[in-house]
């Protein structure tokens, strides 16, 4: 039988249910992923491994030798001569733990997608229609995890002490895809089509916009830490005494500006964020007023909340000059607000078998 989420048999329910909420784990162990990420990349640590070994690289070195042959890998790259000479073994081993600690979330989340999708699948409980959508979600999962050696692999060439900004914004963007997927299916399992009163269409245009404004901020937000440029123009609002800093415009062609210019690529970022946060307190205001108290209240308020959050945190990042701690939990923050505003859409839905 096709899946139809709408079914009202008791089993096909308790399925439903099951297998969203285990989708929800994953989804949260993907934001954690992220979040990790942000504190290896903020404390340099990402290049500390130089080999991929999606098997036997679970265990970490056991062995003074093999701590020795990996420490005598990461002496050959420029992040070693140019930042982090004579730190010794014992520095390199600091910064390989959280690198390795990172390889390793990704494993368990991959095991973590895939033997309860094999448990579901062997005992029927994923209805058919949900099947290809599953095979696509663990694919892309798999994906990122040769994205990511793309991007770290990038980080070892000569001159360079950081990976590629632009192989680490697609190995941003492909997480948040994943992660946005798996929490969108598993809404749709947990909460149905809506059958209740027709939301207002312009509050619903304003979240599709908010949601946009977020995919962007969220990707600008990739290249201001690809570049580093939060370690300048640590004023706010202006930009060392200037709305629009003076270099906005020195690349050719102009596009590059974009994203390979400091000074243009923090002033976008900023642009975006205080655009994107004007939307969603626009928003969050409307469905104060106009929707009734419920999920779907609820869902637009707190997506006016996490944004104002995530501003502030990104103005306090920049001002006291990126700590780890903070920029990590900026990091952090920005899944939350990728949640919000997709929890928002779907609770906007219109009622199931009207048109949009």
């Amino acid at each position: 039988m096709p899946f139809d989420p709408h079914s009202p048999g008791s089993d096909h329910l308790a399925a439903r249910r099951a297998i969203g909420w285990w989708l929800l784990i994953v989804a949260g162990l993907i934001w954690a992923m992220i979040a990790l990420g942000g504190a290896t990349r903020l404390t340099g640590s990402g290049l500390s491994i130089m080999e991929w070994a999606p098997i036997s690289g679970t265990l970490p070195p056991l062995s003074e030798a093999e701590w020795q042959r990996l420490y005598d890998l990461y002496r050959t790259i420029p992040q070693y001569e140019l930042i982090n000479q004579g730190f010794g073994i014992e520095g390199f081993k600091q910064i390989f733990w959280l690198e390795w600690t990172h390889r390793l979330w990704g494993r368990l989340i991959g095991l973590a997608f895939l033997l309860p999708l094999i448990w579901f699948w062997v005992r029927g409980r994923i209805p058919p229609g949900l099947k290809p959508r599953l095979i696509v979600l663990f694919l892309l999962g798999g994906l990122q995890g040769a994205v990511g050696w793309f991007m770290v692999a990038s980080g070892f060439e000569a001159d360079r002490t950081s990976v590629s900004p632009y192989r680490l914004v697609i190995h941003l963007g492909l997480a948040l895809l994943l992660y946005g997927a798996i929490l969108w299916t598993a809404l749709g399992l947990l909460r149905p089509q809506r059958t209740g009163p027709r939301q207002p269409a312009g509050l619903r245009r304003l979240v599709h916009l908010t949601a946009g404004l977020v995919v962007l901020t969220l990707l600008a937000g990739g290249f201001t830490a690809g570049l580093h440029a939060g370690f300048t123009y640590n004023t706010f609002p202006l930009m060392d005494g200037e709305i629009v800093p003076p270099g906005y415009a020195e690349l050719t062609p102009f596009w590059r500006n974009w994203t390979a210019n400091i000074a243009a690529v923090q002033f976008n970022h900023r642009l975006l964020a205080t655009v994107t946060g004007a939307a969603a307190l626009v928003a969050a205001a409307w469905g104060a007023r106009a929707l009734p108290a419920g999920f779907a209240r609820g869902a637009v308020l707190a997506l006016g909340g996490t944004v104002a959050l995530q501003y502030g945190l990104g103005v306090a990042t920049l001002l006291l000059v990126v700590p780890v701690w903070l920029g990590t939990l900026h990091q952090a923050v920005a899944v939350g607000v990728l949640t919000a505003v997709l929890v928002a859409l779907h609770a906007l839905r219109p009622p199931r078998g009207r048109a949009r």
